[in-house]
């Protein structure tokens, strides 16, 4: 009788130790699963980032931009003005002649 006992326990320590490893495994895959959702989270922090440094930059190009056409239309007007004047010039001219 004491052989069975001791079969019994060492079944049952058997069993105990593929519990063990039955946990050890879903603990590890939980982890990897924790790491996983760990890599997605920075990668979706990384685009974010990225999207943000583009915002900035396409907002750096516009402002640029814009300061290039306000650049070129002082230009025109400096233009129409001195055109404006050299006409107004000539308009003198003919009338001290």
């Amino acid at each position: 009788m004491g052989e069975m006992e001791r079969e019994r326990e060492r079944g049952s320590g058997g069993e105990g130790e593929r519990e063990r490893g039955r946990e050890r495994e879903r603990v590890r895959e939980r982890e990897r699963r924790e790491r996983e959702r760990e890599r997605e989270r920075e990668r979706e922090r990384e685009r974010e980032r990225e999207r943000e440094r583009e915002s900035e930059e396409l907002g750096a190009s516009e402002r640029e931009r814009s300061r290039e056409i306000e650049q070129r239309e002082r230009e025109r007007e400096r233009e129409t003005g001195q055109s404006r004047e050299r006409q107004t010039e000539r308009e003198r001219g003919r009338e001290r002649r």
